[in-house]
């Protein structure tokens, strides 16, 4: 593969210059795709700048991925340049259609931008890699919408991590809680520490139980049922803890590449017990959760994302927790990310900083997004 092609485009080629935004009101269409692929996320939002940021989530859903689409996201991360390149393509034509079936359904006819995530393939921050695939021009001209998007790619070519973006939403949007604990794909955390924003990656979540609920027929383990019939298995918590990432500092990410090649081949030894697998990995989501967290019992920590839903997981991280864990609206669970991402994208729009290097460790704070035209 090679890396001007794919995982570096040129910045300036897929920018595109126009008149500053300075609006006090945007209506734009957040989308997002998460590593648990569970679906792409829309979330159309209003949102107002007075001298605080608001917004409402006028209307949102997620739209689930078929059989055939999972497995070829799935296995992106094995593909060679050629398959990259088509299934950016084809997944490019498949988001457009999502978008415009979004549109057409809610009857959304005021719109300032789309703004994208995209869905990740490749996340190696740390070989100068990170790659999107959803975030082709093509995109603004068969939605026939302003597109924001490729977020990530900036913030890696200046030093960064690429990741997490969602905390310059918790700094404006939630600022009042203090963590905001997301469980997605992947555990992250996200605090404003003596004024100054820090996030990081705690630990992989439903990219892990997912993959061992389908083992057995299941999209997920609902309420962490099948968890909870389990045993834990000490040895196996054991050589989890154990694993180098969890002793670096932040800021620091993870990528499903670290899921394969760290996590994956210690749980093989034990998946003949997937009930185990499960109750033991659960503790441990727990165990490394519980150390990110304040000792303060009046700190509030805002939990969001599908492991919400996930009763015996977050019984867990209670036993082992001080906080206070306060769980939102199903809409805030269930959306905060692409509602985040929409926000980037207006911080784009409004050419203002929208990643932080105190959370991804780029060399400054920048704004990040790439402008396409329909």
């Amino acid at each position: 593969m090679t890396k001007d092609k794919i995982l570096t485009p040129n910045i300036q080629q897929r920018i595109i210059n126009f008149t500053n935004m300075k609006k006090l009101e945007y209506k734009v269409l957040g989308v997002m795709s998460g590593t648990s692929l569970d679906g792409i996320d829309l979330a159309y939002v209003h949102f107002n700048k007075n001298k605080d940021w608001s917004f409402e989530i006028e209307v949102a859903e997620t739209v689930p991925y078929s059989a055939s689409w999972k497995s070829s996201l799935a296995t992106a991360i094995q593909m060679d340049t050629e398959d990259l390149l088509h299934l950016d393509e084809t997944y490019t034509a498949h988001l457009a259609g999502i978008i415009l079936d979004f549109k057409d359904k809610h009857k959304i006819t005021e719109l300032d931008a789309v703004c994208s995530h995209g869905h990740t393939v490749k996340h190696e921050p740390e070989n100068g890699l990170t790659l999107q695939i959803g975030n082709l021009p093509e995109l603004a001209r068969i939605t026939a919408q302003r597109i924001v998007c490729d977020f990530r790619v900036q913030d890696v070519a200046m030093g960064g991590q690429g990741a997490p973006l969602v905390p310059v939403g918790d700094e404006f949007l939630f600022s009042e809680y203090d963590y905001c604990l997301n469980l997605g794909g992947f555990a992250n955390i996200s605090t404003n520490n003596n004024g100054k924003r820090i996030a990081y990656d705690i630990c992989p979540v439903n990219t892990v139980l997912n993959h061992y609920a389908e083992k057995l027929g299941y999209e997920y383990d609902e309420g962490g049922e099948i968890a909870r019939t389990g045993n834990l298995n000490a040895e196996l918590l054991e050589e989890l803890e154990a694993l180098e990432y969890y002793k670096l500092p932040a800021p620091k990410s993870l990528g499903i590449e670290w899921v394969h090649s760290h996590i994956f081949p210690l749980l093989k030894k034990y998946e003949k017990d997937i009930p185990s697998v499960l109750r033991t990995f659960t503790m441990h989501i727990a165990l490394q959760i519980s150390r990110e967290l304040g000792s303060e019992d009046s700190s509030e920590i805002l939990i969001t994302g599908g492991g919400c839903f996930n009763t015996y997981l977050l019984q867990q991280i209670k036993k082992l927790s001080i906080p206070q864990l306060v769980i939102p609206s199903v809409e805030i669970i269930n959306y905060k990310e692409a509602l985040i991402f929409g926000f980037l994208g207006v911080l784009r729009l409004r050419e203002e900083v929208n990643v932080l290097k105190s959370v991804t460790g780029a060399e400054k704070n920048h704004c990040s997004g790439v402008i396409f035209l329909p």
